[in-house]
């Protein structure tokens, strides 16, 4: 496996296994970032007064080919919780409607939906997908099992945050279309880390993080809207796109794009991120990087004795994996032990009940690394 930690700028003393958290930038990514800031002060009139318009549109252009749509159905947002809001507020839900997702979601996305239940008074529903999973088909049964005739909106991951399992969002997407039900998927983990084709999910929404495994600067995310559904987003920021004295031709863009001075150099710089991955052969680095997961995960089941939470499968995960950890581990002293005595950054996550350990293998990573995650695991455990 050929390893990038050079090309980053993360400590050299950490065993840096947790990119799936916040993510990490290469060097040639950041320089582009910040000659991008640099550009902002030089001429902050010219920039964003001037240039504006066109920069965002050429930076949406340049994601647009890479998750396959059309640049007039997406717009960028610093990260998915802030995509979510923007639908999640937009929707006209009320007293009798329901909201369904699943127990795998994203803490801050659920409380998003949490707090939108209680000050429209929508019910959201978490169905419980248990695990280990088996099929696709069980996790989508399992789903519907929550569906009503008042179910409006399923929401739900495409890689799940806690479990790190990929979803068949594509599946549940086209299945909810067929009984009316509007889909928003959570796509955090997905960007740079499994191939993305918006028209082939086909949800009505869809919010992704690009700084986690795309590697851009962090404040950089997007939401896509479908043709049909952009009509239903309102601003999330009322700004200059409302009203708009020189309308793009949508609204959908003309409302989120500018909200008010702020620094888009992140925004700008995921064509440089695109660029980085492609110039490395990314698709041969991810490759390499599932099977180091794989085997870590692997590994931490042996030592454990503890099953899976999924099939032994490229369909199920990518580079990022969870393995289960004894009942009796005590979280907070194992995380404070594994990185105030091996410097090891990894998380620990207690989902349901059950105890988790979370690991996620990029470029950077190696397998000396992960024997040395085993021999503390060994060691601590």
């Amino acid at each position: 496996m050929r390893n990038l930690r050079r090309q980053f700028l993360l400590d050299p003393d950490v065993i840096f296994i947790n990119h799936g958290s916040f993510g990490a930038t290469p060097k040639d990514v950041f320089r582009d970032y910040q000659r991008w800031q640099r550009e902002l002060e030089r001429q902050p009139v010219e920039f964003l007064g001037r240039r504006f318009t066109d920069l965002m549109r050429g930076a949406r252009a340049s994601l647009a080919d890479y998750i396959h749509t059309s640049a007039n159905n997406i717009v960028y947002t610093p990260n998915v919780t802030t995509s979510v809001n923007i639908v999640g507020r937009s929707l006209n839900l009320g007293v009798g409607d329901e909201v369904l997702s699943t127990d795998h979601e994203y803490g801050a996305c659920d409380r998003t939906w949490r707090f939108l239940a209680r000050e429209r008074g929508f019910t959201y529903k978490n169905q419980p997908i248990p695990v280990p999973v088996t099929t696709r088909e069980e996790i989508i049964n399992e789903l519907w099992k929550g569906v009503t005739s008042r179910t409006k909106v399923i929401f739900l991951s495409h890689i799940t945050s806690p479990t790190a399992i990929i979803i068949p969002v594509a599946e549940v997407c086209a299945r909810a279309r067929g009984e009316g039900i509007l889909t928003i998927v959570d796509g955090a983990h997905s960007p740079g880390q499994i191939p993305l084709d918006m028209q082939a999910i086909g949800s009505d929404f869809y919010g992704g993080n690009l700084h986690k495994w795309l590697c851009a600067p962090k404040g950089a995310g997007f939401l896509y809207a479908r043709p049909e559904t952009q009509k239903l987003i309102k601003p999330f920021v009322v700004s200059w796109g409302y009203e708009s004295e020189t309308p793009s031709g949508s609204t959908f863009i003309d409302y989120n794009e500018w909200t008010g001075t702020r620094d888009i150099a992140a925004y700008l710089s995921v064509p440089a991120a695109i660029k980085f991955q492609a110039d490395h052969d990314w698709i041969s680095v991810r490759t390499d990087c599932h099977e180091l997961a794989r085997e870590a995960q692997s590994r931490i089941c042996d030592l454990t004795g503890l099953s899976p939470l999924h099939p032994d499968d490229t369909s199920w995960f990518a580079q990022l994996v969870t393995a289960p950890l004894p009942v009796d581990t005590n979280m907070s002293e194992l995380k404070e032990r594994l990185y105030n005595e091996y410097h090891i950054e990894v998380p620990l996550i207690i989902w349901n009940g059950r105890k988790l350990i979370r690991v996620s293998i990029q470029g950077y990573n190696s397998k000396r690394e992960v024997n040395i995650l085993l021999s503390a695991l060994r060691k601590l455990l």
